[in-house]
């Protein structure tokens, strides 16, 4: 606008000086002559004017577009940075990792022994709000491989799709419904360093299938599995019959059922029956057909106070006799207190387990143990156990003394 107003007075000051230029070289004009040279003087500075005006009005649009422009410009900007986020946030939202592992120093009869137990990793997504992905993938010893301890293995690997709000149906490679410990295993879920031998020989935690089946809710507080699956198949015991889904024989399969109460706070009662076709997957002519029931208490008070009880038991053909036996059975009863501590951050828990198992091959045994745990956050758990092996069969005993540190994030 200043070069404007500049140019304005550049304008008017040429014509006044064309005018005197003109006055001073021509004989001097009458009035009429006069009044004519003004009146063209003056239509000749509108005209300068009016232009002048119209380059106003082309540099005003001017600026006005560039101005529009430059706004265009940041919100096509802002729109992409918001696109940007909004797919990372997406990816971020829908996709979840997580995982857990266990420490373990063990000595048994002078023999002592470290062992980096698992290390284990999850993976999971939603693909919609309807349908979502889980695995759960495994080393265990810390080494696998040819002539090594340890195995790396897939225990999870399945898609699940919501039928309505209360059932659900499921897919893929799963831990089957069965007691408390094969559900939910991470370390820092439970007392002592070993998982209890109970879960361990009969059920046989930890145990996966490859199957499909249903989940859901019958009524508040009820729930419930169903789940037809790839079976056992063994002629020794039923630990070493699990194919882990790795080429498994599926000539002859299995299926599970769980009915689950949680209708009371802090208590879950839990009953699950499962039917094996031919639990040496056809490795004899006879009929090797096999049932397992187990059946659980898990009972936290909001005092401190808790109680686990479970108790399992297989029925085998009588055509069969795995390791000398046609039934199979265990069971163990554990009461704890856990509490938190003013002097360390987190809680300390105590614990008592005894329990009783027969899983064939001449194996019976009483076990008696003692424990703490602690949990300087509710994802870290630090424990000890000591417990006393009573073998019936060959009247002898041993005792174990377990130390270990696990966690779950």
């Amino acid at each position: 606008m200043f070069g404007n107003n500049l140019l304005k007075q550049s304008v008017v000051g040429i014509a006044l000086s064309v005018m005197c230029v003109s006055l001073s070289q021509a004989e001097t004009p009458d009035a009429e002559e006069m009044w004519k040279i003004i009146q063209q003087q003056q239509k000749t500075i509108e005209q300068l004017q009016q232009k002048l005006e119209q380059t106003d009005q082309k540099v005003d649009i001017a600026e006005k577009k560039v101005e529009e422009t430059a706004q265009e410009v940041e919100v096509a900007v802002e729109a992409i940075e918001v696109a940007q986020q909004s797919k990372s946030s997406s990816l971020s939202d829908k996709t979840s990792v997580g995982g857990y592992g266990e420490l373990h120093y063990n000595s048994k009869d002078g023999n002592d022994e470290v062992d980096f137990h698992r290390f284990v990793l999850y993976f999971g997504h939603e693909f919609t709000d309807g349908i979502r992905f889980f695995s759960e993938f495994e080393l265990e010893h810390a080494l696998s491989g040819e002539g090594q301890n340890g195995e790396v293995e897939l225990e999870q690997a399945w898609i699940e799709m919501d039928i309505n709000d209360s059932h659900r149906l499921r897919a893929g490679l799963d831990i089957l419904p069965i007691g408390i410990i094969n559900v939910t295993h991470e370390p820092n879920t439970f007392y002592g360093v070993e998982r209890p031998e109970v879960e361990k020989r009969i059920i046989p935690a930890t145990w996966w299938e490859a199957g499909v089946g249903l989940n859901g809710e019958l009524a508040p507080g009820w729930n419930y599995d169903a789940v037809l699956h790839s079976g056992l198949s063994t002629t020794s015991n039923i630990r070493s019959g699990r194919q882990k889904v790795s080429q498994a024989n599926a000539d002859h399969p299995a299926a599970t059922a769980r009915l689950r109460h949680t209708g009371i706070p802090g208590l879950e009662v839990s009953g699950s029956f499962q039917y094996q076709s031919d639990i040496t997957a056809g490795a004899t002519t006879e009929a090797n057909s096999a049932t397992l029931f187990e059946g659980h208490v898990d009972w936290k008070h909001n005092s401190g106070f808790g109680l686990r009880a479970l108790y399992t038991q297989w029925d085998l053909d009588n055509m069969l006799s795995i390791a000398g036996d046609d039934k199979q059975y265990g069971y163990y009863v554990e009461p704890a207190y856990r509490f938190p501590v003013s002097f360390i951050p987190g809680e300390i828990g105590f614990f008592a387990r005894w329990s009783e198992l027969d899983y064939g091959d001449t194996k019976e045994e009483e076990r008696i143990g003692i424990g703490m745990n602690y949990w300087p956050t509710g994802q870290v758990s630090v424990k000890f156990d000591w417990t006393n092996i009573d073998d019936v069969d060959a009247n002898t005993s041993a005792d174990t003394v377990n130390l270990g540190i696990g966690y779950q994030f």
